[in-house]
């Protein structure tokens, strides 16, 4: 299988290459690989690159597939014959566009069993639309025949032919003989000078090679997007589709428009999520959650039960079972929240993990902790885990109490039910079923006010 992902982002006004550009949260080219990948192992799938090829490379070679590198680039059939060496020795070859992010594995399958069905040396994929202006016609060689003469860019149509509805949908499955065989013959006769992989087919019908067309049962799979309007709208499609799947799988999405969920993203069954959430990434949620307005969760793992209230932001957080966070927590990378843990407004962890039950819920940081079960931290708690160099742990173990605006200068280890005073600068560790004083004596001068204000007169 080749996917064409060689091009710029000129009709874009990018310098970026434009199958990197993201819709549904991802890149258009990953879109189109995860499709591919339903069909065919990773190692049978060449993306072909050249603008900007490696970049493209590092995007998306953790996915296992290989690439062909097209330089210069000078067209989609120029892009086939750089492949060659690759792709030789398969019988046949699906070609994809890497830009249309929409195409799914179940219309290549029926692209590749219709090809091999018709004994075609080349099959494209057409689409009838109501507005076919912009793209190439399809002209067949009767009404009623499977058999496809050649496509026809709309400038270059007939009166008769624009006003054909059938158009090339830029997805072909090719016999690969055949098509070694005949691709040096494209001619590059139009502005650009390039080859025109959409030439092939009236290539190979003058060489007496069968061509044929199977049309889409949905033509909004095959769109792509030459504009910034057109790239969100493909986002915009994407994204409602999603919550339409996640609904109909037994999710509630409270106006689901206002939404951003990503394509990859999974929700369990009786979870409702508020307007206006984010959803990025790989995330995982839960059945029986509740995720309120206005949190961003990306690419974290949410067991069943858990609450996330107004305003959270969590990235690459783990929440396990029946936790309760927020409003407005925000947890880095790295935060661990155990079962039953209680993580609460303008609280900010990275690095932690938290025991069952334990609570955080008022105005604090936790960097770098390791936090036991049953522990309760409270209002305006810092652990102080930077010292300028190096990051370093704080250990609190079960039943620990620390009490309001607590300063923990690590690396620390306060003890198994341990109490630490409200206020204290702890420097030191506090041992097991203890209490930690860290501040200065209170010192009250009495009348000292009223001997000042006598002064002043």
């Amino acid at each position: 299988m080749a996917i064409l992902a060689a091009g710029k982002g000129t009709r874009l006004k990018s310098k970026h290459p434009k199958v990197l550009h993201e819709v549904g949260g991802k890149a258009l080219l990953a879109h189109v690989i995860a499709a591919a990948r339903q069909v065919v192992p990773p190692e049978d799938i060449y993306a072909i690159i050249g603008h900007e090829a490696e970049l493209v490379r590092q995007r998306v070679e953790s996915t296992g597939i290989r690439f062909v590198v097209q330089e210069p680039q000078r067209g989609t059939g120029h892009a086939l014959m750089c492949a060659e060496p690759a792709l030789k020795d398969y019988n046949q070859v699906i070609v994809l566009s890497g830009d249309a992010p929409l195409i799914t594995a179940d219309t290549i399958r029926r692209l590749r069993d219709f090809h091999q069905q018709k004994k075609a040396a080349m099959t494209l994929l057409s689409a009838e639309l109501a507005n076919p202006t912009g793209y190439g016609r399809v002209i067949r060689a009767g009404a009623r025949s499977d058999e496809v003469k050649s496509i026809v860019e709309e400038k270059s149509c007939t009166p008769a032919q624009r006003k054909l509805h059938e158009i090339n949908a830029g997805f072909y499955a090719f016999s690969v003989k055949p098509l070694l065989e005949n691709i040096r013959r494209i001619e590059t006769n139009n502005p650009h000078a390039e080859y025109y992989l959409t030439d092939m087919a009236e290539v190979l019908y003058k060489a007496k090679q069968r061509v044929a067309a199977m049309k889409t049962d949905d033509p909004g799979e095959i769109l792509g997007s030459n504009t910034r309007a057109e790239l969100v709208q493909l986002d915009r499609d994407m994204r409602r589709k999603k919550c339409m799947q996640l609904m109909a799988d037994g999710v509630t999405i409270f106006y689901p428009e206002t939404c951003v969920i990503d394509s990859d993203v999974q929700v369990g069954a009786d979870t409702t999520i508020e307007p206006f959430v984010q959803l990025l990434g790989n995330t995982r949620i839960g059945s029986d959650c509740r995720i309120r307005s206005y949190s961003v969760i990306q690419n974290s793992e949410i067991a069943d039960g858990v609450l996330v209230r107004t305003g959270c932001v969590l990235d690459e957080a783990r929440i396990d079972a029946g936790a309760v966070i927020g409003p407005y927590s925000h947890l880095r990378p790295g935060s661990q929240i155990g079962e039953g843990a209680h993580v609460g407004n303008f609280v900010e962890t990275k690095k932690v993990r938290l025991g069952k039950r334990s609570k955080a819920n008022h105005l604090t940081y936790l960097g770098d902790a390791e936090i036991g079960d049953g522990v309760n931290i409270g209002a305006g708690t810092i652990t102080c885990n930077y010292d300028g160099v190096h990051k370093n742990k704080t250990i609190i173990e079960d039943g620990a109490f620390v009490g309001s605006d607590a300063t923990l200068v690590a690396p620390i280890k306060v003890g198994k039910g341990a109490y630490v005073g409200a206020a204290s600068c702890i420097t030191d560790d506090v041992p097991p079923d203890s209490l930690a004083l860290g501040r200065a004596k209170q010192i009250v001068k009495e009348g000292w006010v009223k001997n000042r204000r006598g002064a002043r007169a």
